[in-house]
């Protein structure tokens, strides 16, 4: 299994904490920072193959890597149009060390409990975090569920809808599926959309099963709001 974290995004809702470096270095406790945390908690976990991808601040980014000094392997995946582009894009650009694997996918800005990751790690099935016990969002994720499985996911549903972030666990086949259809967008031109725009088009043969985490710790941080919220969490 190869753990794939998306930090190709500017980060501009985060203001001043993000002119200088990428938003998975904002420090969310004293010395951990969102990658950090993550990356701790893969090692936790045993993967030790990372691919992480990379727009502005991407020296700061892989120097700070380095300087975890973490037993794990980095691929680093450059998105050069990155002011222009989705993450589907990114994606597209890593998709070479991407294949014949299980694939742990999480945004960079996410932050979980390790319970979270672990119990994710170990479905049988290919998997995305959602929660039944916490409301809508207005403008972040929900997915859509039918006969257990997911049909639809993206910021516009909210008919049988559950609340989702972006933290998959995929087999290789689901996958595969999901990955050649962002193939297909990405070269036809479609690269600034979600990469759950192409999974929405193929979710009848790629079947993913709602983990539903409920009021578990599985949230971004967009902005210093969100931050803050955090960082309170931390402290209880």
């Amino acid at each position: 299994m190869k753990a794939l974290i998306l930090n190709s995004g500017m980060g501009s809702r985060m203001g001043d904490l993000t002119k200088e470096k990428p938003k998975c270095m904002t420090e969310i406790s004293n010395g951990e920072t969102i990658l950090k945390r993550q990356l701790c908690q893969l090692v936790k976990a045993g993967i030790s193959d990372v691919v992480i991808t990379t727009g502005l601040h991407k020296e700061e980014l892989m120097e700070y890597c380095s300087s975890l000094n973490l037993p794990l392997t980095y691929s680093f995946i450059h998105n050069s149009e990155f002011k222009d582009t989705n993450y589907i894009y990114s994606i597209y650009l890593a998709r070479g060390v991407l294949r014949n694997t299980d694939i742990l996918l999480m945004h960079g800005d996410l932050v979980f409990d390790f319970d979270v990751l672990s119990r994710i790690i170990r479905q049988a099935e290919s998997s995305v975090v959602v929660s039944s016990s916490r409301p809508l969002p207005e403008k972040d994720f929900k997915a859509v569920i039918k006969d257990g499985y997911v049909q639809k996911i993206g910021v516009e549903f909210f008919e049988n809808a559950v609340a989702a972030q972006a933290l998959y666990h995929l087999y290789a086949n689901e996958w595969e599926i999901w990955l050649q259809q962002i193939e297909a967008y990405c070269q036809s031109g479609k690269r600034s959309v979600y990469a759950e725009n192409a999974l929405n088009e193929v979710t009848d043969s790629c079947r993913i099963r709602p983990f539903d985490v409920e009021d578990a710790l599985c949230d971004e941080i967009d902005t210093p709001e969100d931050l803050k919220k955090i960082q309170e969490y931390g402290k209880t």
